[in-house]
């Protein structure tokens, strides 16, 4: 029998959440939501389905000591950083040289670091069915979300055929991946009842997956015999500086999950928010009796509806509507609602600056 590992990729800026996210310290370190920091809750999930050290972290160079002590129920050895970016087909590569290095036949599956999951219980079936499917099947498992609203910031997943039934969890055939749709769209696609959030969230084996690279983004498969060949004699960090460098940016998405057609998908009904953004913690902290937001050290007269997040001094809000005001470690930020994603935006101005590098 395959043995069952995880790779999380953590390698995130998490710019949409600054000023409390920084590049030093991003939205997976943070405990945003619960008392522990994103990257800690992900590999407690995992807790009695995997153990933490078949739990495999990938994440960015920089990051890799603060990770450490984030995580420190993982082997230090178990997280790797990468030099830089090149997105997340390079980084499923590295995770799967992670685990090929320790079991050639391996079953693993790929999470994130900065999703929220709720049912436990339901999440771990999933995964548990999943890797049963994977060990058994040449396929590419996906797990799509169960959509409760017409969402235009996800990507969508339309399910076809029933393929098979495990532990409880409905497994389906996937037709095809779309890109976030406009609202339009999105509606259309819940009318349907075919599709599904898109997690970002895999599980197959190691020789399907080497086999599904060779065929549709050859780059990607070399990449991970490479750096299985440096991992397996202790030398993987060695092996991502050479590796890295010359290599393209690829999503797995387009490297593979749009190309192949022996995809299954696995349709999630537990609870799970990937807290994109600052109004995602309205779903996870109580509101006052005007649907106020208040994460901390916070006051409020005659405002509605606003998001307020201060741990370490008073912030007074007044007469104020649909505002995200957040003091984090000497910074202020005042945004609208509905113009969160344009936080990102604003961190890319202080960056070209380049007088500001110090609260990016």
């Amino acid at each position: 029998m395959a043995g069952r590992y995880a790779v999380i990729m953590a390698g995130g800026k998490g710019e949409r959440f600054w000023p409390l996210s920084t590049s030093k310290h991003p939205k997976q370190l943070l405990a945003l939501v619960g008392d522990q920091p994103l990257i800690a809750q992900a590999v407690d999930r995992l807790n009695g389905l995997i153990p933490p050290e078949n739990v495999f972290v990938v994440t960015n160079a920089d990051l890799v000591e603060a990770t450490q002590q984030a995580a420190p129920m993982l082997p230090p050895e178990n997280i790797v950083g990468e030099p830089i970016g090149r997105d997340t087909a390079a980084a499923v590569a590295c995770g799967g040289a992670l685990v090929a290095a320790k079991d050639p036949d391996g079953v693993f599956a790929v999470l994130t670091a900065d999703q929220v999951m709720g049912d436990l219980d339901i999440f771990k079936a999933t995964l548990s069915g999943g890797m049963d499917l994977a060990e058994k099947n040449e396929i590419l498992v996906t797990i799509g979300i169960q959509p409760t609203f017409p969402s235009t910031g996800f990507g969508y997943i339309e399910s076809g055929d029933d393929f098979q039934s495990v532990e409880g969890v409905r497994f389906k055939k996937a037709v095809r991946f779309v890109e976030k749709p406009d609202a339009e769209t999105a509606q259309s696609y819940l009318d349907t009842g075919r599709f599904f959030w898109n997690s970002g969230m895999f599980i197959w084996s190691v020789p399907t997956l080497g086999k599904a690279f060779g065929a549709h983004c050859p780059e990607m498969k070399k990449l991970m015999d490479d750096l299985t060949d440096f991992a397996a004699r202790g030398e993987i960090f060695q092996g991502l500086e050479k590796t890295y460098p010359n290599l393209g940016k690829i999503s797995i998405d387009y490297a593979l999950m749009e190309k192949a057609d022996n995809i299954v998908m696995a349709c999630g009904t537990f609870m799970w928010d990937d807290v994109g953004s600052w109004p995602a913690l309205e779903s996870h902290f109580p509101q006052d009796d005007a649907g106020n937001t208040l994460i901390g050290d916070c006051e409020q007269i005659d405002s509605r509806n606003n998001i307020v997040y201060s741990r370490d001094r008073v912030t007074a809000v007044i007469g104020a509507e649909d505002l995200i005001v957040v003091q984090a470690d000497g910074v202020t930020l005042v945004c609208p609602k509905d113009r969160a994603q344009d936080i990102k935006k604003m961190v890319t101005t202080l960056r070209e600056k380049g007088t500001r590098e110090g609260i990016l």
